[in-house]
Parts: structure tokens; sequence; C-alpha cells
């Protein structure tokens, strides 16, 4: 293409043609210029505008076959949008070139300045990396870069296996497992320097693992994706979890930012919820490729309208009251021992019995903190919750006063009067212990009861049997 003589193209009309005869390219011009002079008045004149210097040399190319022409045709113009909009209608009204009629169709309207855009902007992106990657960082910066390495450096290599792990493994009394070397690095970025590294989702679990696992608390940290799920299952397979976090969906530990770190580790479930939710999600699979007309919502609605109290299932016999009996059927709650060798033995919740309940050490004869009817009833409300993962709120009369999900417990008790005695689908937390105590509640009734640093001889705590306890 010929120079276009314009110091600024704008824009770059495109057009192609057809006539029915054979010509050359100074026709094909003339006409374009003949047809148009006066047809747009002096200010959008093809002549006078070339003269101004606001539309450029008109380029054709031109191909002929047979008896006809072909050919492309190029106005480059400095104008604005809508005059230049306005010449390219003009150049589609020409109709005849010589004798011979002839067809003119603009394609498009081109801006010449975008595809300039385009480099520039690469070309900015380039010298930005550079930039940065030669320029000296700022003092916050610098301290960031120290402070990240040193972080970096203090990983060790703990137990046989030499797993990467932060430098308190050996000395905390919980233990956070994630999957690799990276995520155990992101953690001592954020201060936290007690997780080990297990090596992603494997059936040959480290024996460093299943020995911390016996010893201490354990805290499951995997990334949000299937492979954090295999990790679960794999663990459970040969050790004890206590509590699982989780990162969010379709992120990984190694990349999360310290806030979203901390949000995870305090949003955590006890591992019997974290099963709970799985189990609800297979049932609900597999009622919605059973029954895909909604069975799975009309029994949940049954559920909904079930009684939520039952007469006890048995009578109790005239030598054993109702609580007594119901004292008999369930394990002791347990805390781990997880003291130093030189530190006094913790001592660990004892098994509930009517004699603990209801008489002091000295034999002293104390009044009952709960009638026995009551606590069966307690007992039988534990029944009706299991698998649901909700709560019951109780008054001293037997009377429920709230049934709520387990995840808004804490909260509903914080603004409840006249609560005397809680059963849950779910575990009994220390947080939950002291804020019951603070209400007045008598007694709790859950599926299992985490470690706790010392008894309350005020509080009746009741779990469900799960298996062995330790």
């Amino acid at each position: 293409m010929a120079k276009t003589y314009l110091d600024i193209v704008k824009y770059m009309v495109l057009a192609k043609f057809s006539i029915d005869g054979l010509v050359d390219k100074p026709d094909i011009i003339g006409a374009v210029f003949g047809q148009t002079e006066g047809l747009l008045g002096d200010e959008l004149d093809l002549r006078e505008l070339q003269k101004s210097g606001k539309i450029g040399r008109i380029e054709i190319d031109v191909s002929q076959s047979g008896s006809k022409t072909y050919g492309k045709l190029f106005l480059p113009a400095s104008l604005d949008r809508v005059e230049t909009c306005i010449l390219a209608a003009a150049v589609e009204s020409v109709d005849r070139v010589g004798p011979f009629e002839a067809q003119f169709q603009v394609d498009k309207v081109e801006d010449t300045r975008a595809e300039k855009r385009r480099k520039i902007l690469d070309r900015a992106k380039f010298l930005m990396k550079q930039l940065l990657s030669t320029e000296i960082p700022d003092s916050k910066e610098l301290s960031e870069l120290v402070q990240s390495e040193v972080k970096s450096s203090e990983i060790v290599e703990y137990g046989p296996d030499k797993l990467p792990a932060g430098p308190d493994i050996a000395k905390a009394n919980e233990v956070i497992f994630v999957e690799g070397r990276a995520d155990v690095i992101n953690l001592l970025r954020n201060n936290i320097t007690n997780s080990i590294a297990i090596g992603g989702a494997t059936s040959n679990i480290p024996k460093t693992i299943v020995n911390l696992a016996s010893e201490k608390e354990v805290i499951v940290f995997v990334d949000g994706d299937r492979g954090g799920e295999m990790v679960i299952r794999s663990l459970l397979n040969v050790l004890d979890i206590d509590f699982v976090a989780r990162a969010p969906d379709g992120k990984e530990v190694e990349e999360l930012a310290r806030k979203e770190v901390i949000k995870a580790l305090r949003t955590m479930m006890p591992i019997e919820q974290y099963l709970g939710i799985e189990k609800a999600k297979m049932n609900s699979h597999r009622n919605d490729r059973h029954d895909p007309r909604g069975a799975r919502d009309q029994h949940t609605t049954q559920h909904e309208q079930a009684p939520m109290h039952q007469p006890p299932p048995q009578t109790p016999r005239p030598d054993q009251g109702a609580g007594d009996e119901m004292f008999e059927q369930v394990d002791k709650p347990y805390i781990k021992d997880l003291r130093n060798d030189d530190e006094e033995p913790t001592p660990s919740l004892q098994k509930i019995d009517t004699a603990q309940t209801f008489s002091g050490n000295a034999g002293a004869q104390v009044k009952p903190i709960l009638e026995s009817a009551l606590l069966a009833q307690l007992a039988n409300g534990l029944v009706e919750l299991s698998g649901s993962l909700r709560s019951r709120i109780y008054s001293p009369d037997g009377e429920v006063i709230r049934e709520v999900p387990i995840r808004e417990l804490l909260t509903t008790l914080q603004d409840m009067r006249g609560a005397y005695a809680l059963v849950l689908d779910g575990v009994i937390t220390q947080r939950l212990v002291e804020l019951s105590l603070d209400k007045g509640i008598k007694a709790i009734y859950g599926i299992r009861a985490n470690p706790m640093p010392r008894r309350h001889p005020e509080l009746i705590l009741y779990t469900k049997e799960q298996g062995k306890l330790e």
C-alpha cells in the first residue's frame, strides 16, 4: 500500500467492489470522487478533505476475471468516528464506473489506534516486570522479605521419617497435619509453628504421623478440593482425628493468605460433625438417585413434624430410678494426657453415676441437681437428634425452649435466659462448658466430650458411647 500522506491516521475505511466491465484504478478513483462530489456538502467533500489533509490518498487493489473487475478500496481518514462513517456510507453510494454498473460495500471501519494501544500495553507490561526485578524494594518489602525467609528457614525434619515440620511440633499439645512441605512453609510465614507434612493422599501413612496422633490432639488441614477429602479418608483408616479444617473451595493451603488461614482454623469442625455432614451428603445423593421426585424432602418434612418428646422406652425397676438406668448406659468422656514428664497428671473426667451426682465426697447428702425423669428425657432427646447435627435447649420443667443447628448454639445461648439443660448431636467443647456455667445450665448431653483442663462437679456431662474411649 502506498503512503496515505497523513500525519495521523485514526480510521481506515475498508470496502470491496464489483464492476461489470474491465476498468483501471484511475477509473474507479475518479468515479468515487465524481459521484460523491456535492453529495454531502463542502465540509465533507472528498476533494476538499484531501486538500486539507483530513483524508489520505485512496488506494485500490484490482483483480480482473473474464469481463468483470473486482477489488478492495482503502480510504484513510483523520476525522472523528461519525464523519468517517458518513464518508464510508457515501462510498457505498457509487453505482457506476464509466459505462459499467458497480457495487461497493464497506466491510468495516477500522480504528488504527487499537493496534498501537495493544503494542503499548504489551511493552508497558514488559518494562514493569523488568523494573520490579531490578528495582530495590522499599523498607516494608525488605522487612517482609527477611521475615518470610527467616520463618521458612525454621522448618525442621521431624521423626525417623524426617518429615517437614514447624519448630514447635515436638512440644505443642496440638499438631496440624498438612499435605506437603509448601503448606508447612506457608503456615510458618503466618506464625503457625506446630504443623507437619504427611505427604498427601497415600495409604502408607508414616509411622511418625501415627505416633503423633496417639500422643497429641490432631487437626487435619487440607486443600479445598477432592484431594483434600482423600487425605482425610486415608488418615481415618489408620489413626484418630480430632478436628478437620479445610481451605476455601478450589484453593490450596500453600496459597492461602494469613486471613484465610486463620479463618479456616477458627472454623474447623470436630471429626464427628464432619463425618455427619459427609454421611448426610451421601444419603442425599442416594435419595436423589432412587427417588428423583423428592422423597428426601418428604422424609425431612415428616421428621420435622414428628413429636419432639417421647416417653422413655422402658419402665425403671422398683429398685432402680430412671436416672440410674440411664447413667449405666453411658461411658465416660475422656481427656488426653498432654502433660510434660515433669508436670502433675491432669485429672480426667470420671464416669458419671448417681452416687457422684447425688452425694458428696464426705458422705453429706445434697439436693439432686436434676430430677431423674428429666435426665431420662434428655437421654431420649439425644437419641432423637442422632444424625441431625442439631441441638435442643431445655427448661427446668423439661420443655424444649429452642431447637437450633449446632453451629448456632453458642450464639443462641448468649442471649438465652432460663436454660436448664442442653442436648446436642455433636461434641461438648470447653467453650460450650464455660458458657453453660455462666448461664446456670446444669447438664449437657452430647456425642462425646473434648479434653478439658478441669472437672465441674456442678455440671453433668453425658456422652453417647462411641466405641472404646481413651
